[in-house]
């Protein structure tokens, strides 16, 4: 690795006045040092070199402004390095400024250094306070709704960013605010097919808005009517009884033969995540009945294969059809749990995960059986 001496020499190169292929040379070199832990470790300890590297983000060579997006993608993965980047080298407004710039071309490579900022909650609060102050999270999710706001990118990877935002309460309190529409703009793109990053980003954005009750009633209400944008990825074309369908929402009702489900096993377990978060209060739980959730569950997991998604489905399913709790634990998010019966919760638990994770292998095996079987010589 570079000595001190080396490693102002190797600053030196990166000043905006250097000439040109000394700089590129000197990026390359930075950006082989982010591909690996090691190099990683000796950026841990040289800031002014990510300040400088950052810097160079506004050269007016395209390539070597590649060359630096690329060596931050790398150095924002590594976890280790978030804080520096955050509070030493102020990555965050730089990249900010130039989002929010409609003629950029590198704000896909911003999102996804943003997004990977965002995924640890200490850093996650560092980068909502600046992007408060500098441009707002409403803003944000303004640019993420409007496609074709940036012509040389596609902006997709603004829904991860978003759904670590709201990781924190008070991204989820912005995301509420009943009088500016903003959760609203997000949910036509849970069957956004153009892109399976934005869909799974604005699916786990509506997942962490649930996690605090007191907005369940307001979701539900016809302000959003969130329920239908849940169920349609999870519904197919099964047909239902007509007064299976007249329950429904109404869209809903009478879906065609050939209406497909969400591909992505992920997304569908996080769907049903969702679903359940609004079974916590009795009006949800009321909301999910009466709506008529059980039909299109129920044709959901005969239709699911993967076994965690089908155990997800069945907890839901479980509080679909259960009786109520008794009085004084209606809020099942408020709910004080023993110790001792936490703790038996966890090993049942761990219990389910490996029988789920046995099931899933014979599966396999059962796959490759028949693979082997149907295979021609």
């Amino acid at each position: 690795m570079l000595s001190d001496s080396e490693a102002a020499e190797l600053r030196s190169f990166l000043s905006p006045g250097t000439r040109a292929d000394v700089k590129a040379k000197a990026t390359d070199y930075i950006l082989g040092l982010s591909g690996h832990r090691d190099g990683c470790r000796f950026l841990r300890t040289k800031p002014d070199l990510m300040a400088s590297l950052l810097a160079l983000t506004s050269d007016p060579c395209v390539a070597m402004v590649k060359t630096c997006y690329l060596a931050l993608i790398n150095l924002s993965a590594d976890e280790t390095l978030h804080q520096i980047l955050v509070k030493e080298v102020h990555v965050v407004p730089v990249l900010l400024q130039n989002l929010v710039d409609p003629e950029c071309q590198f704000s896909d490579q911003i999102c996804t250094i943003l997004s990977n900022l965002t995924r640890h909650q200490r850093t996650c609060r560092a980068v909502f306070q600046v992007l408060q102050e500098d441009v707002g999270l409403v803003q944000l999710v303004e640019i993420f709704c409007s496609e074709g706001f940036n012509q040389k990118a596609n902006l997709h990877y603004l829904g991860p960013l978003l759904s670590n935002l709201t990781q924190l309460p008070e991204a989820r309190a912005c995301m509420m605010d009943r009088d500016r529409c903003v959760i609203q703009r997000l949910l036509p793109f849970t069957q956004y097919e153009a892109s399976l990053v934005r869909r799974g980003g604005v699916i786990g954005t509506l997942r962490n808005c649930c996690f605090d009750h007191t907005h369940h009633d307001f979701l539900l209400s016809e302000a959003v009517d969130i329920l239908p944008f849940l169920l349609l990825p999870l519904a197919g074309g099964e047909e239902l009884s007509e007064e299976e369908n007249e329950g429904l929402p109404v869209d809903l009702q009478y879906l065609p033969e050939d209406k497909k489900r969400e591909e992505d096993p992920d997304i569908r377990k996080m769907l049903l995540e969702t679903l359940l978060l609004l079974t916590a209060t009795r009006s949800g739980r009321q909301t999910l009945k009466e709506k008529n959730v059980y039909p299109i569950m129920r044709e959901f997991h005969r239709w699911e294969k993967d076994a965690h998604v089908r155990a997800a489905c069945e907890k839901l399913v479980q509080v679909l059809i259960g009786d109520e709790p008794e009085q004084g634990m209606e809020n099942l998010m408020e709910v004080e749990i023993p110790e001792d019966v936490e703790e038996k919760l966890k090993e049942a638990d761990s219990r389910e995960q490996e029988e789920l994770q046995e099931e899933e292998q014979e599966r396999r095996r059962q796959e490759e059986r028949e693979a082997e079987t149907n295979r021609v010589d």
